[in-house]
């Protein structure tokens, strides 16, 4: 079987997107007015034969490291070192200087880098009762030097569907659901990330396992011309009514204490490059 590569995959996306970027660039304008959140969608991102690959390479959920809370309730790991090469080589393929200049044509959002340390990225993978409530993401990368600009989630599970739950779900600012973006197999979401960019992923249904790719953006300048920090924040559904007021509580804590302690107090969680 041919080796694939993070040469290979970037050259793969790149035949991919940029015969697209107009049409894209319209898309991600357009979803400002339509759902309050700019976002694009490409569908097919690989060959259907890489990316089943990308799928197979996929580590076991319980290789990984489980976030379980109120909040939310997936695995998620960096440790490449311990899976299949080519998990690692799709992840920084979507991080290439190649991939991020085709990106910035698309979204206009420029003067953009990479996330190296993964430290809000890398793989995520969601089973039967997994959720990940209505959110905005921490505004800045582990240095508080750059804001987060962009998500990138690239879903990798054969016959993913509506009916399946676990998929994204933008809301607006008031935490109304606006839109559902299906995790749908070998499908590419690009979504703009500000103080604004509610979003979930809504409990998984069935027995298959999630599995998605996430990459970050980051850039030295605001993504709303004005100066901000924020941390992850969370609500919850409209029907959630105690958990609405518990998150809004546990936002106020965690947004003092990073006041007090700038770098956080956790051990950071971040790929620290393969192995020697």
């Amino acid at each position: 079987m041919q080796e694939i590569n993070k040469e290979n995959l970037v050259n793969l996306i790149l035949l991919k997107l940029l015969p697209l970027v107009d049409q894209l660039s319209s898309e991600f304008d357009a979803s400002s007015t339509e759902v309050g959140v700019r976002y694009c969608i490409v569908e097919n991102l690989l060959p259907v034969e890489v990316a089943q690959r990308v799928s197979d390479a996929f580590p076991n959920p319980e290789s990984m490291r489980l976030m379980d809370s109120f909040r939310e309730k997936k695995y998620t790991s960096k440790s490449f070192e311990k899976y299949d090469p080519l998990v690692g080589e799709i992840t920084f393929a979507i991080q290439d200087p190649r991939i991020i200049a085709v990106v910035e044509r698309i979204t206009k959002i420029n003067n953009q880098i990479p996330d190296p340390s993964l430290y809000a990225g890398g793989l995520s993978a969601m089973v039967k009762g997994h959720f990940l409530s209505p959110h905005i993401d921490n505004s800045h990368d582990g240095t508080r030097k750059y804001y987060r600009t962009l998500n990138l989630l690239y879903y990798v599970t054969p016959d993913w569907n509506l009916k399946s739950g676990g998929n994204l779900e933008l809301w607006d600012q008031s935490v109304h659901k606006n839109a559902t973006i299906i995790s749908k197999f070998n499908r590419l979401a690009i979504m703009e990330t500000t103080p604004a960019s509610w979003h979930s992923v809504s409990e998984v249904r069935t027995d298959k396992v999630r599995k998605c790719v996430s990459n970050y953006y980051f850039s030295s300048q605001s993504p709303t011309g004005q100066d901000y920090f924020n941390v992850t924040s969370f609500s919850a559904r409209p029907e959630q009514h105690f958990r609405r007021v518990l998150a809004r509580m546990d936002n106020q804590l965690r947004q003092a204490i990073r006041k007090i302690a700038p770098a956080g107090l956790g051990k950071k969680d971040v790929y620290q490059g393969p192995k020697s």
